[in-house]
């Protein structure tokens, strides 16, 4: 996905649990809470099925979106 110069991905729930990989560019994303975390180029942010986000971006941002009922993360989590 792309978003443009001050972008918005709105304030929704994930039908699925989503995956979201930031390959270039910088924003900010929120969960449940208002508080707002910054992303960049490398970063990727988890939400599982049914968590309220949203993602934003003043200077533009381009990500990979996985989602899918079955998707498991566990092997990605550095302990």
């Amino acid at each position: 996905m792309y978003l443009e110069e001050n972008g918005k991905i709105g304030y929704h729930q994930a039908v699925v649990p989503q995956l979201f990989l930031v390959v270039n560019g910088e924003g900010v994303v929120r969960g449940n809470s208002e508080e707002e975390i910054k992303v960049n180029s490398g970063d990727a942010v988890f939400w599982n099925k049914g968590e309220w986000h949203e993602t934003k971006t003043e200077t533009g941002l381009t990500a990979i979106v996985i989602e899918c009922d079955a998707l498991d993360i566990s092997s990605l989590i550095a302990l």
